[in-house]
């Protein structure tokens, strides 16, 4: 087993997409991730895969908390859009729209639901550090279709 080769044969497995963003001392960050899943109901625990090479870790070492925005079938170029590594800005999320949650991360405007967590643990995993985290807060958004990543395309519920 070579990592092209998991990597395609991990492609056959459809999976949500998310942002997942945080707010440190004014400085918002944001990106694409698939690698997300529940962990727990006692306690509510959810996790993240992060890149060690990625912005996304720099900032999630130093935050208390991370949101996860669950996005609509309409948001591909939301996605795309935090696909692509970049540091985090002053006051603005990309200049995608978005609302702060009850614990001021920001949240992506149109998605279909949200998260807000509080960091608890971050392990090492390889290349990718697991960051897991308490969930403190959700929200319901647009009452659509997921968008989906499938075999390397998105996609969309039935089709």
């Amino acid at each position: 087993m070579d990592a092209d080769l998991f990597r395609r044969l991990m492609g056959n497995f459809a999976t949500g997409v998310t942002v997942v963003t945080t707010a440190v001392d004014g400085r918002l960050h944001g990106f694409t991730a698939n690698a997300v899943t529940s962990v727990s109901l006692d306690p509510l625990l959810f996790l993240v895969c992060v890149d060690n090479r990625a912005h996304a870790l720099k900032e999630l070492e130093h935050a208390t908390h991370f949101g996860v925005s669950m996005l609509a079938e309409g948001q591909a170029e939301v996605s795309n859009i935090f696909a692509k590594t970049g540091p985090p800005e002053m006051g603005t999320l990309r200049s995608v729209p978005f609302h702060p949650g009850e614990t001021g991360v920001p949240l992506v405007d149109g998605s279909i639901a949200c998260l807000e967590c509080e960091v608890t643990e971050r392990i090492a995993g390889g290349d990718h550090t697991i960051v897991i985290g308490r969930v403190v807060a959700g929200c319901h958004g647009e009452p659509t279709d997921p968008l989906l990543f499938f075999r390397g395309r998105y996609r969309r519920v039935g089709g």
